[in-house]
């Protein structure tokens, strides 16, 4: 019988996710879970690529950026050394920071959503979330902290992008509601706040899975 879970973390740029996902991290830990903590864009060498991108050090379509990040996840799930499947079937508890909606809102903003769902089929195949959680803010205040102890901006942090992107995020769950388990928290509060809540949520999952 399945024990662990696999949850992905979602929102905008300067939403809290890394901070949730260390408290959230170390709370499953503390129920006997074994965590293991995971990002996207990956450290792989695809994933260097896309970083590289962000950092404005390459120049790249959206489309290409859109179909690296299909490869980089494919690579996240299955491969052998360090993969989510791999770590799902050791019995360990899977915590990412992003999955497939960020590139759905993400890249939805700059092509058809649709086309962005299909090249994420696959992954969406092979592992869906037992829980996608979304940390909500607006797209003010993700500039505003995004903006402290920072001297440039990545790729898709404008203002005027995130608010895309944030829209898209809306559209994309509201498309997948009956497919997917999302769970919408407001990330306005504070972060212990917000973790309570996600506690609560993962809690709830977990005993489902348990039962």
């Amino acid at each position: 019988m399945k024990t662990n879970l696999f949850i992905a973390f979602e929102g905008i740029d300067g939403c809290g996710k890394s901070t949730q996902v260390k408290l959230l991290t170390e709370s499953l830990k503390n129920a006997g879970h074994r965590v293991y903590s995971t990002y996207e864009p990956t450290d792989s060498p695809i994933g260097s690529v896309i970083r590289n991108i962000f950092k404005h050090r390459i120049e790249a379509d959206h489309r290409t950026i859109a179909g690296l990040f299909v490869a980089d996840r494919l690579d996240h799930l299955l491969n052998k050394t360090n993969g989510i499947l791999k770590k799902i079937e050791e019995g360990f508890t899977v915590v990412t920071d992003r999955y497939y909606f960020s590139s759905y809102a993400y890249h939805g903003t700059h092509m058809s959503l649709d086309w962005v769902i299909e090249a994420n089929s696959m992954a969406a195949e092979l592992l869906k979330p037992d829980l996608n959680i979304y940390i909500d803010i607006s797209p003010e205040v993700s500039m505003k902290r995004l903006g402290k102890g920072r001297n440039s901006m990545e790729l898709y942090e404008t203002s005027e992008n995130l608010i895309n992107v944030r829209a898209k995020y809306e559209e994309a769950m509201e498309l997948l509601k009956f497919k997917e388990n999302i769970f919408k928290t407001d990330g306005n509060r504070s972060p212990e706040l917000i973790a309570s809540d996600i506690w609560k949520e993962v809690s709830q999952i977990a005993a489902t899975i348990k039962g």
